[in-house]
């Protein structure tokens, strides 16, 4: 379990060294499906039914969230009317419903792969690579507020210096 969470780590921490690019949603994505297919247990009956199915889930699940995006992104919320603000409201706690629908629907589902127990593992091991990934974020922020900030106090001492202080 160690040797898979500084596996994680690394991975993550490698994606944040380079910047979000392909490779490094790759990466975060293989570092999910490791937790996940730890977490679980699955044997190779299970991995092969369950895989398909969670992705086809994930995929609709993201196409919920495109959807919200898209609408918001035609609204200028500073120029929005009221009217127009409640339409999005309205259309996101649609789009929320669905979302719920769309789990209960694909938890039935998995129920026939997975056993309940499997399932709330699962959801388990997303919340936890979620707090994971949110925490290797703020590390990376951190880390770079502390070289800017060090970045600052050089440029400083070279100005007083230069300027002969």
């Amino acid at each position: 379990m160690k040797i898979l969470n500084l596996t994680i780590i690394l991975l993550l921490g490698a994606q944040f060294a380079f910047g979000q690019n392909d490779g490094a949603k790759q990466k975060i994505e293989n570092a999910k499906i490791a937790i996940i297919s730890e977490r679980l247990n699955l044997t190779p009956e299970q991995a092969q039914q369950f895989w398909p199915l969670y992705n086809e889930f994930l995929d609709k699940r993201r196409a919920l969230r495109q959807d919200y995006d898209n609408a918001r992104a035609k609204i200028d919320l500073d120029k929005a009317s009221e009217k127009e603000r409640k339409e999005l409201i309205d259309y996101g706690m649609k789009l929320k419903e669905r979302s719920l629908t769309l789990e209960k629907q694909y938890s039935d589902r998995m129920l026939t792969v997975i056993s309940a127990k499997q399932i709330m593992e699962l959801r388990q091991a997303e919340d936890d690579f979620k707090k994971m990934l949110l925490r290797q974020i703020e590390r990376r922020r951190i880390q770079e507020q502390r070289r800017d900030n060090m970045r600052d106090d050089i440029q400083q001492r070279r100005k007083k210096r230069d300027n002969g202080g």
